[in-house]
């Protein structure tokens, strides 16, 4: 029966999007299935109302943020949620979970394929909103501790295999040279691009960009998110808590394609996202200005490419 209605929502997708190519009607025939999933629950979350949700996921972290976070919060909010299950140092986004288990070391990004407990599991030129609310990450972790003289401006760069190719969304070392020379005046900047140590990998292998050493001596007033992380290891529970908490006091973030752009969408104010149009599903959904603005109504300023931040900075940093 579920191959049945697969194969009939895939027909409903080409019917209604045919000018998307016809691999990517495959994105949208799950997200459809994926909804009508949700019928099966219609007399708990509506008429019970009991806590009865078991959320279990150890996929992509970008899929986590963007759609199984806020489905939990929802089952939170209607009083429906029982248990959340993640990765390991998971326990700060799940907050409002009372009982949450970090139970996976390493996260499968095949696990996101055919998972369809969640609505809105996958890519999509529309969202459904009904089962999905704003995790308040700013206002939980808010805090006085990482406060400057400046605002804070995150630069959250990464620098690993993308689809199984070399590193394609990325600031290299003349880029970063740029942001900061235009930027510092102005901001404290804090760059964070977290090692492999640090948080829970899944098919991306985090490379060297060799870029630590060099802002330490060529930007000394730059913060390195590792150098706070050694400073208050035994204040924050993990290197994710410890992202929470300085994400929540600033407005202004330079983030890059993926789950690093996605946790910087969290916390309002300006996100600038570099994002090339070669790699990646959220170009042909245009999905940077819907769900993305969604997760706490950032502005997301969608660059294409290095210079189109640069761009952005200029005009509104």
């Amino acid at each position: 029966m579920q191959q049945l209605m697969l194969k009939l929502l895939y027909v409903v997708a080409s019917i209604r999007y045919p000018g998307i190519r016809r691999d990517l009607r495959y994105f949208i025939r799950d997200n459809y299935f994926a909804r009508l999933n949700q019928t099966r629950f219609v007399a708990s979350d509506y008429i019970a109302r009991r806590p009865y949700k078991v959320i279990d996921y150890h996929g992509e972290f970008d899929q986590e943020l963007r759609y199984v976070l806020p489905f939990a919060y929802w089952h939170q909010l209607n009083g429906t949620l029982k248990k959340t299950i993640s990765c390991t140092n998971t326990k700060e986004f799940y907050f409002f979970s009372e009982h949450h288990t970090e139970q996976y070391e390493k996260r499968v990004w095949q696990a996101g394929y055919g998972y369809y407990d969640v609505p809105n599991m996958t890519h999509s030129p529309t969202f459904d909103y009904s089962k999905w609310a704003r995790v308040p990450f700013k206002s939980h972790y808010k805090n006085e501790r990482f406060v400057f003289d400046k605002p804070l401006l995150v630069i959250a760069n990464k620098y690993n295999i993308e689809w199984d190719k070399p590193p394609v969304n990325f600031l290299d070392i003349p880029a970063l040279d740029r942001i900061i020379a235009a930027c510092k005046s102005t901001y404290q900047i804090i760059y964070n691009r977290p090692l492999s140590t640090q948080i829970v990998l899944d098919n991306s292998e985090i490379m060297e960009l060799n870029e630590h050493a060099w802002l330490r001596e060529k930007h000394p007033e730059v913060i390195l998110m590792h150098d706070l992380h050694e400073q208050y290891r035994t204040e924050v529970s993990s290197f994710n808590h410890l992202q929470l908490l300085v994400y929540a006091n600033a407005d202004r973030f330079i983030s890059m394609h993926g789950g690093t752009a996605a946790l910087a969408s969290y916390f309002g104010g300006i996100n600038i996202i570099l994002s090339h149009p070669g790699g990646g599903m959220e170009h042909h959904f245009n999905e940077y200005a819907t769900i993305f603005p969604a997760l706490s109504g950032a502005q997301i300023l969608h660059a294409k490419n290095t210079e189109q931040v640069f761009d952005y900075v200029s005009q509104y940093y």
